[in-house]
């Protein structure tokens, strides 16, 4: 079950692909974003959902609404990943999968990551969710579809 709407998203610091530790708090300070957890770089539906989001990007930024996307693949990879689909937002490694916990993305025994997409507005209070293992392309859309409803 992931993160319930209307509560406040759990602040939390990774290693990013930009080489500068992501806070939450501090990093998207005052702006609304889309974490979206994702389960593997490289694998098919990944990727198609990472290059939605690309390609969506400049329809969050119009709205002032940032990107990043998460997982436990390392940095390495994270940055190939990124290169050759010329991902234009960053990407989050979560090791041990702690964070992915605390938003409730977590498969409990696989301790493989969910693919889960949360919209919170600028004080961090999620505003919308959508979880589908397979449906990538439904991330973006009803991440759209909130969006566009303000």
């Amino acid at each position: 079950m992931p993160l319930k709407l209307h509560t406040q998203a759990p602040d939390f610091v990774l290693p990013s692909t930009s080489g500068v530790d992501f806070k939450l708090s501090e990093t998207f300070a005052d702006k609304a974003c889309i974490i979206y957890f994702y389960p593997k770089d490289f694998t098919s539906v990944c990727t198609a959902e990472a290059c939605d989001f690309r390609d969506s990007h400049a329809f969050f930024k119009n709205l002032g609404v940032e990107v990043v996307g998460i997982n436990r693949d390392s940095i390495e990879t994270h940055l190939k990943f990124k290169e050759v689909n010329h991902l234009n937002f960053e990407l989050l490694t979560d090791d041990k999968g702690e964070v992915s916990q605390q938003y409730k993305s977590m498969v409990p025994i696989l301790g493989m990551v969910r693919r889960v997409t949360y919209l919170l507005d600028k004080h961090h209070i999620v505003k919308a969710v959508y979880e589908s293992m397979f449906e990538a392309k439904q991330h973006i859309k009803e991440m759209i579809k909130e969006l566009e409803k303000n």
